[in-house]
């Protein structure tokens, strides 16, 4: 150990496991007052410091150091004694050596908290979560430069609620400023007191890009490649989902003695949302058909404006149908296997099904039941059909490289293309714009003209997403044909939302 040598050491022992050095300092060795730089060696008073050392073969170490309180020889110094420090060794008010200090920040830079105290217990250094979490934040802050590339992101410190800024330097991974908020205010007041800035990688955000070109108004942005990509499989999600009708294969013919389905009998083989939504379109549109207004047909069907307003844009009912998630949680879940197990004895009758699960412990409604039976009860006899590719599943089809499909996705890729003209469009422009970004041509020249090939089709999914490319024209073509990317700040947001993770399950 370096340090012992300005140390005189008495002796060593070990007691319950650890190791014990008794030492003290030097009497002849003078120390600088730490207020006027006085060298001074008159003794006051010896105290005792016990500090923790770094272990030595799988043993913790303990110093029981003697040092001085010695007095200020300087008539004019404000401090009349001072406690006396040995360099590399002690610091003011510290229960661990130097050494031991770096290695346990060291552990809490890496690990945080519960995980960093398990860590010092295999290591023979015993450490607290909070003591990890407080030598952490008292770390300064490390010296930087204005960056020539800067990085800019958002992060949510809790989402849907509060949101922040990352700032970082690109070349260097380096993280600069944490922002609050992410709005274009405080991003454009940072760029004004750190000129020098030539590059800034951001996402799509408005908010972003306006602050960028008040703040910076000579950098050159450079939309994220990934966000352009997410927004892409947004966009290609909204036109699959406004084809979902495709998506089923086409039913067999049925037998030549089997009843032809009428328009009742297929709008009770539909849920009760659905229903209500293709009725309230028709009654809408045909409304709108003969001449009246919004808000008198809000009036008439007493419905709210906005509403009126949505079934009056969706062409079809298909697209007011998208936006619904999973089914809900319901009280009927625990008893839909022992439903499944009658049904498959014979029993249909949904009173009788009613009688015997409220006798295990159903609590619902009649109606509820009923909602679960009615598929089962629709004229066509579709069991023997293969479930029809989700929306995401096609999504995820035709956002993904054609070579980490298998072939059974492939093929029902081409099929639905083939099937549906309009998501052969839409796979087609996948693939073209897909190909711009990877090998990054896609200069203004070729951007121009796939936004003309989009228009030129009916998708206006891809529609509403080439006009948000033109709104940011500058930036994606930088974006589409530069190598930079904000892919180091989303790096950073990962580790911003681990961190925020750790610190929360410490608090808890």
């Amino acid at each position: 150990m370096p340090h012992l040598e300005a140390l005189l050491v008495e002796r060593v022992f070990e007691e319950s496991g650890v190791v014990c050095i008794v030492a003290r300092t030097r009497e002849e060795v003078a120390v600088c007052c730490p207020m006027c730089g006085t060298p001074s060696s008159r003794i006051n008073l010896w105290y005792e410091r016990s500090l923790a050392d770094a272990p030595v073969g799988g043993r913790p170490v303990k110093i029981l150091l003697s040092v001085r309180h010695l007095f200020c020889d300087d008539p004019g110094c404000v401090r009349r004694t001072f406690a006396e420090q040995v360099p590399d060794l002690t610091f003011r008010y510290g229960r661990r050596t130097v050494l031991e200090r770096v290695a346990v920040t060291a552990i809490g830079v890496a690990l945080a908290g519960r995980a960093g105290a398990r860590l010092g217990a295999v290591l023979q250094t015993a450490v607290s979560r909070m003591t990890l979490l407080r030598l952490v934040m008292a770390l300064p802050d490390p010296a930087w430069a204005v960056p020539a590339v800067l990085g800019v992101d958002d992060f949510a410190v809790r989402k849907g609620q509060h949101y922040g800024t990352v700032l970082i330097d690109c070349l260097t991974h380096q993280p600069l400023e944490l922002l609050l908020g992410r709005d274009a205010e405080p991003l454009s007041a940072w760029l004004k007191e750190h000129p020098g800035v030539t590059v800034i990688c951001r996402d799509r955000a408005g908010a972003y890009a306006d602050g960028a070109r008040t703040g910076a108004p000579q950098a050159v942005q450079i939309a994220d490649r990934y966000h352009l990509l997410q927004n892409l499989g947004q966009a290609v999600e909204r036109c699959v989902r406004e084809h979902r009708a495709c998506l089923r294969p086409p039913d067999p013919d049925p037998p030549e003695d089997s009843p032809v389905q009428t328009s009742a009998q297929w709008l009770a083989a539909l849920s009760p949302i659905e229903v209500r939504f293709r009725e309230r379109h028709a009654a809408v549109h045909g409304l709108l058909g003969q001449g009246h207004g919004i808000r008198e047909i809000a009036r008439e069907l007493h419905l709210g404006r906005k509403t009126v307003q949505r079934c009056a844009r969706a062409a079809t009912p298909e697209r007011m149908l998208g936006g619904r998630q999973q089914p809900r949680p319901s009280r009927l879940d625990p008893f839909k296997p022992y439903l499944a197990k009658r049904w498959d004895e014979g029993l249909t009758s949904a009173v009788l099904l009613l009688a015997e699960i409220t006798e295990l412990g159903y609590r619902g409604s009649y109606g509820t039941l009923n909602d679960h039976l009615r598929p089962l009860r629709r004229t066509r006899v579709q069991t023997a059909l293969p479930r029809p590719p989700s929306v995401r599943e096609v999504t995820g089809w035709m956002m993904r490289h054609p070579d980490r499909l298998d072939t059974e996705q492939t093929q029902q890729l081409k099929e639905l293309c083939t099937h549906c003209p309009e998501l052969g469009a839409v796979h087609s422009h996948v693939r073209a714009f897909a190909l711009m970004l990877t090998t990054l041509t896609g200069d203004a020249e070729h951007l121009t003209t796939w936004i003309a090939a989009v228009r030129a089709d009916d998708v206006p999914g891809l529609h509403s997403f080439a006009t948000g490319l033109c709104k940011d024209w500058d930036a994606v073509v930088q974006g589409l044909t530069s190598e930079r990317s904000s892919g180091a700040v989303e790096g950073r947001v990962n580790h911003i939302i681990l961190w925020n993770q750790q610190c929360q399950a410490v608090c808890l």
